[in-house]
């Protein structure tokens, strides 16, 4: 198993945020002056950075309660193209943790989140595909960036396959039980020292807290079948790792800018509650921990990365950790995006 460092700190509030509409409409700002709609933002990171966003293109794979709320948020931030993907239409007991509301009952999620990003930009060029990621991988094709929203652990197994092969920066995050608490990870394929997301999940799932008997960990609850049964928490508990997987989504797609921000692990875990993170330390309620993950070089999927060879040589992939007994198939499962 990889290695990890912990390193306790405050989480970085801040918020590299919004975009310019290639349109502006002019209206009168608290000054009595006149100001552009995305004026505010451009104050924040500058004109050129508010291009380069404009100029993302990123893939969004589940947008349900905290993927369709980190692709609007993103939208209202400055990127300014879209894949989103689900398989799911939007239910009434969806409406207490989704962003769309009541009009788009029935509709599925992917066109309701198209929709809102359409108001708040119109300008911006948003793919939708409705069905599972795995029956339609080319549409991680010619991104950016992906951001993984799916509640499935094998759904983010077959994720993290085809973001090796392609080189593709992903961000992932999961909520606890009962929203009490979540973790947020970045994955660069292109750094040699990167642990993939099969790397990551095995240590923040099992080797935090390893003596952690009640479970904290968990997301959630593990069906019969071995397949994620998505716990509920409220919204808010969502939405603020969702808030994190969206400002490192945003701040990785500034890279090599000088607004870009370091990080000091590749995974953060937060607590909503009074979170046992690490054997015997109580991070308490807001509290986050950030984790830098290695690469674990004995991993079935991307041990052999860091050797100079190509992953899709080497890789092993979903279907072999099925059939080697590693994994079971949720393909008749939904995503579960919620």
């Amino acid at each position: 198993m990889g290695q990890v460092a912990f390193s306790s700190c405050e989480l970085d509030a801040r918020h590299a945020v919004d975009r310019r509409h290639p349109r502006c409409r002019n209206r009168t700002g608290d000054g009595g002056g006149i100001m552009t709609d995305w004026d505010r933002v451009e104050r924040l990171i500058g004109a050129g950075n508010l291009a380069l966003l404009a100029s993302k293109r990123v893939g969004v794979i589940g947008v349900g309660s905290g993927g369709g709320f980190v692709a609007l948020t993103l939208a209202m931030s400055g990127v300014g193209q879209f894949v989103l993907v689900d398989d799911d239409t939007l239910e009434p007991t969806n409406l207490v943790r989704h962003v769309a509301d009541a009009r788009y009952l029935g509709k599925p999620k992917a066109e309701a989140v198209a929709d809102l990003i359409h108001q708040r930009n119109p300008a911006a060029q948003v793919e939708t595909r409705i069905g599972r990621i795995e029956a339609q991988m080319d549409a991680l094709d010619g991104l950016d960036l992906v951001v993984v929203g799916v509640d499935g652990e094998n759904s983010k197994y077959r994720i993290n396959e085809a973001c090796l092969a392609r080189g593709l920066t992903a961000v992932y995050a999961g909520v606890y039980e009962r929203g009490e608490g979540g973790d947020v990870t970045i994955i660069h394929p292109h750094d040699p020292t990167s642990p993939c997301y099969s790397c990551s999940s095995a240590v923040v799932r099992e080797g935090v807290a390893e003596d952690d008997a009640q479970s904290d960990l968990d997301y959630g609850m593990i069906g019969e079948d071995g397949t994620l049964e998505a716990e509920p928490g409220l919204w808010l508990h969502v939405v603020r790792v969702a808030s994190v997987q969206a400002d490192m989504a945003l701040n990785d797609l500034l890279r090599d800018t000088p607004i870009y921000r370091s990080y000091p692990g590749n995974t953060v875990i937060l607590a909503n509650s009074a979170l046992e993170i690490l054997s015997g330390q109580i991070t308490p309620p807001y509290g986050a921990l950030w984790i830098t993950v290695e690469r674990d070089p004995d991993c079935m999927v991307c041990g052999w990365r860091g050797q100079g060879q190509g992953t899709q040589d080497t890789a092993i992939s979903l279907d072999d950790l099925i059939a080697a007994g590693f994994a079971v198939d949720d393909e008749k499962q939904g995503e579960g995006s919620e």
